[in-house]
């Protein structure tokens, strides 16, 4: 078996301090509020007392009722009309009063006092009322030289109370006199008309302004004050002082120690991240470290996840609910497997745990959602079951959300517009998948989904293996379908080692009928031919797959499995006929496959399938005894020459694939009931 060996390497660890720079970088420039509280818990830290001044911010619900009671409450707009004053005071001053003459100048005095308070038509109670206010508290406003004031509406006269204003004023001055009978045959309640106009547009503006306005602090705590003691029970108020504090500290202070430690500790920090990184990579798949477009594809993925999130943080908080973080593990799920996936995307996570202000809620919503879309998608990934996908990382995102809303309490109308954001990133982690064909392209990788576009048997290739040698192109189907349930049993890549046994002998089709399973009846290809020139001629159909495979542009993946089925082993049949016609062994290299030894179990069970399919053909008898006796004699042939010895397989596992092709081989060569022949009478 292959061993493990710590990477070693600047192509290895340059991108990873490529990443580790670029973490830096991005992270946070200010600390984070290191407290955890909630309503009706215990204050468990020491007294805080507020280092600086700060406004204490309104609750949503507080702002939201606000809102409600300004909607319900419209102030009037009045426009002053200066012109109104300046006419009736002429009209005062030529009034014919016969013997009273002498009270026009009082009468231009009163009108003068009146007019500077304003009138209103003795349709204002009305207006007031449109505007739903209540008349003991009623207020206006004034639009007078350019400048808009608010009055009580009880200092202004209507058209009947300035009439009032000035009979009362006769009557006190000229008691003698009727005078009524006076305003009414002397024209003076005509000087009376309202010189302030209502202005509804205006009136509806100022009000909508008035609403969607709201002043977001009900006061401001000064330094020094206390904000919660030891001990101390939070209540409402306490909690809001808190989250009022929570926020003017990341914002203005956020760190009040030196910058130098604070750097210090974002570089230890993304330290760890990296290191944690590079040890999952390492327990989980070492092999990733020798493929570089793999590696760093799975870098990037890691680098766009965290960047993402310091960048959410940083601008809208609220954002963080509508990205679609389980995005990432599909991305991973594309081109690793799940040992793989499931702990970079949780490492991938931990820029949310310790940075957002809600760090625990969301790294469990969205870590819980990630496994469901890690197990889901390999059942629903296909047209729109790809939607059912999304729909179960929904559900889970929700019921992880409101799992921590209960325990903090729901607040409010907000938690329907975080849900809206969960079910708009659902939606997101399908319309974004496709994206992954461009990644494919970018890192020159081979998703799971063309590797199952490569096993369609009407791609050009195979539809030239099936016509040009059909009896290839029909042991190629036997070895996928052995291999594939050789694969599942150990958790191989499936879609890949399917494609890798459709592949495998693609060469064949050059020289078709150099192989016996193409033979047509009667034709020997070999006759004539000595055991160096038929095994040479069998050895080349490798150099002419991998020809083939470069030709049409097949992913060097699949190319593996064309330069690793034969390894480096010899062409049994020909060798020994050659060493029993007395040939030379220290003269036999022609008789070796010059390929590569298998490095990957996928590698490994297309080996041992290919030479077993082929190899069954040639028992006589097909009992369990039998077949497990091929089947070990093959495996102990292949670890005797070495082939295994560079391969990432256990001893377990291959104990395992033996049981497995055992198994399956005794199911394909069961024997068949004889069918009993009628007698004719």
């Amino acid at each position: 078996m292959a061993k493990v060996n710590f990477p070693r390497g600047f192509k290895v660890y340059l991108p990873l301090c490529v990443l580790f720079l670029i973490l830096v970088l991005i992270l946070p420039r200010s600390g984070k509020f290191n407290y955890d509280y909630r309503k009706g818990s215990t204050w468990m830290y020491e007294t805080l007392i507020a280092q600086f001044d700060f406004p204490i911010l309104k609750t949503d619900e507080q702002i939201q009722r606000e809102k409600e009671r300004i909607g319900t409450s419209v102030i009037p707009y009045y426009q002053y009309v200066s012109e109104v004053e300046l006419q009736k005071k002429r009209q005062a001053e030529s009034l014919e009063l016969a013997s009273l003459d002498s009270l026009k100048t009082y009468l231009v005095s009163i009108l003068s006092d009146i007019y500077g308070r304003g009138i209103v038509s003795e349709s204002a109670d009305d207006e007031v009322r449109d505007s739903q206010f209540q008349p003991e508290n009623a207020v206006i406003i004034i639009q007078k030289d350019k400048r808009a004031s608010k009055y009580p509406i009880s200092e202004v006269y209507t058209v009947k109370s300035a009439q009032e204003r000035i009979l009362a004023s006769l009557e006190s001055i000229v008691p003698s006199v009727n005078a009524d009978s006076l305003c009414l045959a002397g024209g003076i309640y005509d000087l009376i008309v309202p010189n302030l106009n209502y202005d509804a547009q205006t009136t509806e503006l100022v009000h909508e302004e008035s609403v969607n306005y709201v002043s977001p602090t009900s006061g401001v705590v000064n330094a020094g004050q206390l904000i919660v003691s030891h001990g101390e029970i939070i209540t409402a108020e306490v909690e809001q002082l808190l989250d009022s504090y929570k926020v003017e500290y990341e914002a203005s202070l956020g760190y009040d120690g030196p910058r130098f430690f604070l750097w210090s500790g974002n570089v230890m920090l993304v330290l760890i991240m990296v290191i944690l990184l590079f040890f999952t990579i390492y327990f989980t798949n070492y092999r990733i470290f020798s493929e570089m477009n793999r590696y760093l594809y799975l870098l990037t993925i890691f680098a766009l996840t965290a960047t993402i999130t310091f960048i959410a943080e940083k601008t809208n908080p609220e954002i963080l609910y509508l990205i679609p973080f389980t995005l990432s593990a599909l991305y991973l799920m594309a081109f690793f497997k799940k040992r793989v996936v499931l702990p970079v995307y949780m490492i991938s996570l931990l820029p949310l745990l310790v940075f957002a202000h809600n760090g625990v809620e969301l790294f469990v919503m969205y870590l819980t959602a990630g496994v469901v879309a890690i197990m889901s998608f390999s059942y629903f990934n296909k047209g729109w079951l790809q939607f059912v996908t999304a729909s179960l990382v929904f559900l889970t995102s929700v019921l992880g959300y409101f799992t921590f809303e209960f325990i903090n309490g729901i607040k409010g109308f907000n938690d329907y517009r975080n849900v809206l954001f969960l079910l708009l990133g659902s939606l997101l982690t399908v319309a974004g998948y496709p994206i992954i064909y461009l990644f494919e392209r970018v890192f020159m990788l081979v998703s799971s989904t063309r590797l199952v576009e490569l096993c369609d048997t009407n791609n050009k290739l195979l539809r030239i293996l099936a016509h040009n040698a059909p009896g290839t192109f029909q042991h190629s189907l036997q070895v996928m379908n052995l291999a594939d349930a050789a694969a599942r049993s150990i958790d191989a890549n499936v879609e890949l080692i399917r494609a890798g046994a459709m592949y495998h002998d693609i060469g064949k089709t050059v020289n078709p009928q150099c192989f016996i399973e193409n033979e047509t009846l009667g034709a020997k290809y070999h006759a004539g031919l000595s055991p160096r020139e038929s095994a040479k001629e069998i050895i080349r159909h490798v150099q002419d797959g991998m020809n083939l495979a470069e030709k049409h542009n097949l992913p060097d993946v699949v190319k593996e499995f064309i330069y690793t089925h034969h390894g480096t082993t010899c062409t049994a049949y020909f060798y020994n006929k050659y060493l029993n016609d007395g040939g030379d062994p220290d003269d036999a290299g022609d008789f070796y496959y010059k390929g590569k030894k298998p490095s990957t179990k996928e590698q490994i069970i297309i080996m041992l399938c290919d030479t077993l399919e082929a190899a069954s053909r040639t028992l006589k008898d097909y009992s369990p005894a039998s077949i497990s006796e091929l089947v070990d004699r093959i495996l102990k042939t292949k670890m005797d020459d070495g082939q295994f010895e560079d391969a990432d397989i256990s001893i377990k596992e291959l104990n395992i694939v033996c049981k497995v092709l055992k198994e399956y081989l005794q199911q394909v060569h069961h024997a068949r009931v004889v069918y009993p022949k009628r007698n004719v009478r």
